[in-house]
């Protein structure tokens, strides 16, 4: 009996013994390359067992077996396994998976993969970004995904950006997607004051996205079919890009600085080939003595800056980032410049042990923009860009010699200003907890504010300008407030099977946009300096703002129907009915003044849900589902239901096909239907009467006041609906050394947004309506990424991509509507598009010119569009040990572009007080002006090398100040091939006729695309 009891003792202690062998505590420090890793996962592999490192990257695990594994992970880190082998100190580097990252992509309320997307879907991450001066995040992407056009209107700072995603859908929206930042949907229209007239024709507004540091942004996902936009229900139609911006995750414990500046050199790229002085002279042009290069006098070399500090550290339960960025680009024409003053703050913090998810996310912008004289109205004798073209090369420099009737490139360079101020505020908050491990639940609230000023003055030197400007001085100040407020609330659910998987979110969202502001006008100054004008213009608003309430606008000084009663205040008053009310008349300081007023708000309310499931992880299914109620709409429509659905097969997972050929192989269909309301403007579905803006005569007295119907009631109206289809293969070889993509889509935009004439007798000759017709784009997109070599001193890669759309009208029964208006002597009220059934969007409608230069009668509708039918791009990067570089073309097919500017410029082989093209003269060519005519229209076929850039990774020990430091030279627009006889064939004025229908690949005095050269640094420390 003691025997037995002896031997149980024994036994016992040496289980006790060896368990106390086998089970030991483990700790360390898990690190990146920037220092210790806080927030890290650690894991005994094959059990429960696990921690996370703290704020200095530290773990301590107990019950660990000495023969344990441990599992290190991160989020866009590779993981490793680590074997314990007794050891009680465990220390590891883990390594950054720039694949993983890759893999990632940011779609509607949510992340996918690129190999588990149904959906045509792209992402491109910031190593990939296009560099050199950027002023607008769309740049960054440019030529970089297949069936995505991106083309800058001009050269001009912060000039407008058309993105186009598989055609043009709409006839009178934007066409532009919605862009989605960091959750929150941003409106597509411009948040800068708009020009108003004041002497010579308007301008438009700048980029809505120049106030986001393109140096912020973390990547940039392009959603391109229905069944990956339609979560976005009424504005997915024109496709999503989301933008997400960086994070401090990868900052390490003790934090890191980085800073990085750029100096950029800019000259512009081409000229027009003008008759030089003696030539003027030798071929009879008026000799007034003295000689001037106007080309040169308004171009000129420039020197811009574009520098950013940021802080950005990760502390275990959460990370910060911090930035601060400053540019300044100035632009080849005198008195051209945009500044941007950026401040970025992003927050992500965990708590209630990682069941609590905050974020924070804000930016603040200042954009000061500073524009000359340059329209695209100004008439017969144009803006500054037309009287350098066509000025005397013999005429003196002198701002104050009158040129009439022309216009003297000098005085208006001396004598007018135009300055934008813009304030913008963006920021949103997430909370996101986990209900359970399968449920949880997100609150998103968003605000997106701005102020912006827009101070036009030409001063009384100025000459050549109409309006009674003259001697009198005018001064114009748009003011813009808008207000973009968010609220959305989303559950999602996720549950994984034996074989299969379900993913589900449900939603609502509500978002309100208003548009306030004033437009201010005054004539009849006491001063010439342009300062105090604007000065004057802004102080008279706001000692009269206050005398009456409720109006809608109105006007002090002397009224053309009422001459005799002296200087009057009129108020202009919309409820509670339109009437007028005249008060006494205060000082100003202004002889004539007036205010017109605008305040409208607009709604949307929606409710959403998206189902993925997957089986075996070969088979996946998606289908959403939105309904959008938006106040733009009367009650009989005011909602508009949006389904798509997905399926997608990776074949690769199947047994008959061999691995070892493709790595990847994913076969794709998709459908869905999308909406679009923009275009249609505020409150179009109910009759509403408005003052007409007062005007201000040559005789400086102001306008009777008059109202006029602005919309006709339709209870019926509703947004554009289109039904996309898609099929798509995804393929991979050599373990995705080379991947790529092929699309085929097709796309039908119906109930189409027209604002056509009324059926007479009617109040209003024009009503909003929805018009039977398709809008049809159909296409084929190629994507290719190739790996060349890979290996540890040298890595090639290449990159193409290719799309075709055939866009076209159909089974339109209205009648056909003019459009791309033109200007010019004698081109008033000239038109050179059309739309026509059966005719793609932008069809030309000229009249046709014989060999012998005769011009046609009458105008012909041509098989000739501006929308091009082929774009694409071509990338490629090399990296040998320290230095990397790469070069990236950019090409566009199959569209004409109409020269405007030669068709009111150089249209005839004459000189006298005016300056012409030498090709003009020397082929002595005499078309008229006045003639719209196919002389004028060119294939805008191109090819450009866009970005070519060259980089240096200076060599450290990582022992100093520095952790890191880069050096950097890029190019861009280096050469541009193509046959077009102007500046530059990627143009498109914003022209919009009186049918309301905008234009395209309008060349009329663009500004004029610079060739630039930068040098950066790039430090962390």
């Amino acid at each position: 009996m003691k025997i037995k009891l002896f031997k149980s003792l024994l036994i016992a202690g040496a289980f006790l013994c060896f368990g106390m062998i086998q089970a030991q505590e483990v700790s360390g420090t898990v690190s990146d390359a920037s220092g210790p890793l806080p927030g890290a996962s650690v894991l005994v592999k094959g059990t429960t067992n696990g921690t996370q490192t703290d704020f200095d990257g530290n773990f301590s695990l107990s019950n660990v077996a000495s023969d344990a594994t441990l599992l290190f992970s991160y989020i866009g880190y590779k993981t490793s396994e680590v074997a314990v082998n007794g050891k009680t100190t465990v220390n590891i580097t883990l390594a950054e998976d720039a694949e993983a990252l890759d893999e990632v992509v940011i779609i509607g309320y949510g992340t996918t993969t690129v190999k588990d997307a149904t959906g045509s879907v792209a992402s491109v991450t910031s190593e990939d970004f296009n560099g050199g001066v950027i002023a607008s995040p769309e740049q960054l992407i440019q030529g970089k995904t297949s069936g995505v056009q991106i083309s800058q209107s001009s050269g001009e700072p912060g000039a407008g950006i058309a993105l186009r995603i598989r055609g043009t859908g709409s006839v009178r929206g934007n066409n532009s997607p919605l862009f989605v930042i960091d959750g929150v949907p941003v409106s597509n229209e411009s948040v800068s004051a708009s020009g108003q007239d004041v002497g010579a024709g308007t301008s438009g507004s700048k980029n809505p996205l120049n106030f986001l540091n393109p140096n912020d942004i973390e990547s940039m996902s392009i959603l391109k079919d229905a069944s990956a936009t339609a979560i976005y229900g009424s504005r997915g139609a024109n496709g999503v890009v989301v933008i997400t911006t960086k994070s401090g995750k990868g900052g390490g414990s003790n934090g890191q600085f980085t800073f990085s500046s750029n100096l950029s050199i800019s000259k512009v790229a081409n000229q027009y080939d003008l008759l030089t002085t003696e030539e003027f002279i030798e071929r009879g042009g008026a000799n007034l003595g003295a000689s001037t290069d106007w080309q040169d006098f308004i171009f000129r070399t420039s020197a811009s800056t574009d520098n950013n500090f940021s802080y950005s550290q990760n502390y275990g339960s959460g990370n910060v980032r911090a930035t601060f960025g400053y540019s300044k680009q100035f632009g080849i024409i005198e008195n051209t410049d945009l500044e941007r003053i950026t401040g970025r703050i992003n927050v992500n913090q965990r708590f209630f042990k990682d069941k609590l998810k905050v974020g924070v996310q804000t930016t603040i912008s200042r954009i000061n923009d500073r524009v000359p004289f340059i329209t695209r109205t100004a008439g017969s004798t144009g803006d500054l860009l037309a009287s350098a073209y066509y000025s005397n090369p013999t005429l003196n420099a002198d701002p104050n010699y009158n040129t009439s009737p022309d216009r003297n490139p000098a005085n208006l360079l001396a004598y007018y200003d135009d300055n934008t101020y813009t304030d913008r505020f963006l920021g949103n908050v997430s909370l996101d907890y986990s209900i359970t491990s399968e449920l949880s639940a997100k609150l998103n609230l968003g605000l997106d504010t701005s102020t912006s000023s827009r101070e036009q003055v030409a001063g009384p030197q100025t000459l050549g300008l109409g309006n009674g400007v003259v001697g009198n001085g005018r001064g114009a100040v748009s003011i813009l407030d808008t207000q973009n407020k968010l609220l959305e609330l989303t559950a999602s659910y996720t549950k994984e099977f034996e074989n299969s998987k379900l993913d589900a979110l449900v939603g609502f969202s509500y978002q309100d946009f208003n548009r306030n502001g004033q437009n201010l006008l005054g004539q009849g100054y006491g001063t010439s300096d342009l300062n105090e004008i604007a000065a004057i213009t802004n102080q008279a608003y706001e000692n009269t703002k206050n005398i009456t309430s409720n109006y809608q606008g109105y006007g002090i000084g002397v009224f053309d129907d009422n001459v005799a009663a002296g200087n009057q205040f009129r108020a202009l008053n919309l409820f509670p009915n339109l009437n007028e009310t005249t008060l006494s008349a205060p000082s100003t300081g202004i002889d004539a003044f007036r205010v017109d007023t605008f305040d409208n708000t607009d709604e949307l309310q929606s409710f959403f849900g998206r189902l993925n499931y997957t089986l075996y992880d070969k088979y996946l299914f998606t289908g959403t589902f939105r309904a959008d109620g938006s106040s733009r709409f009367g009650t009989n429509n005011q909602y508009g239901f949006f389904p798509s659905a997905a399926v997608a097969w990776k074949l690769n997972q199947e047994d008959f096909i061999n691995e070892e050929t493709f790595s990847t192989l994913k076969l794709r269909f998709s459908w869905g239907i999308t909406g679009n309301q923009d275009g249609l403007g505020y409150g179009n579905f109910v009759n509403r009467t408005r003052w007409n803006a007062l005007g201000i005569s040559a005789g400086t007295q102001l306008s009777q006041p008059a109202s006029s119907e602005v919309a006709f009631a339709n209870p019926d109206l509703k947004w554009e609906s289109t039904a996309q289809y898609g099929l798509g293969l995804d393929f991979g070889f050599i373990n995705d050394r080379l991947t790529g993509n092929i699309d085929v889509y097709r796309k039908e935009t119906t109930d189409i947004l027209l604002n056509l004439p009324a059926v007479q007798p009617a109040t209003s000759p024009f009503v909003f309506q929805n018009v039977d017709g398709t809008i049809l784009n159909q296409g084929i997109e190629l994507g290719l990424d190739y790996d060349i070599i890979v290996g540890d001193g040298f890595n090639w890669n290449a990159n193409f991509n290719i799309s075709y759309n055939d866009n076209k009208l159909t089974d339109y029964e209205g009648p056909n509507i003019f459009a791309g208006q033109l200007y010019g002597p004698g081109l008033t009220d000239s038109f050179s598009q059309v739309l026509a059934n059966d005719k793609p969007l932008y069809t030309y409608n000229v009249r046709l010119v014989d060999e012998n230069y005769q011009v046609d009668e009458n105008s012909t509708i041509l098989d000739k569009s501006g929308l091009p039918k082929i774009i694409a791009g071509f990338s490629t990067s090399a990296s040998y040990k320290n230095w990397d570089a790469s070069v990236f073309f950019a090409g566009q097919f199959g569209h004409y572009v109409y020269n405007n500017t030669a068709n009111a410029l150089f249209a005839q082989p004459q000189i006298g007080s005016r300056n012409n093209l030498k090709s003009v003269l020397d082929d002595n060519i005499n078309l008229s002006s006045g003639n719209a005519s196919t002389y004028f229209l060119e294939k805008g076929d191109f090819v450009r090398l866009q970005n070519a850039s060259l980089s240096y990774n200076v060599p450290l020990s990582g022992a100093g100040v520095f952790k890191s430091m880069r050096l950097s030279a890029v190019g861009q627009n280096l050469f541009l091939i193509t046959d077009y006889s102007g500046l530059d064939p990627e143009v498109s004025t914003s022209n919009v006729s009186a049918s309301g229908l905008p234009s395209a690949s309008i060349d009329y005095l663009s500004y004029p695309r610079p060739r630039t050269f930068s040098f950066g640094i790039n430090m962390t420390f």
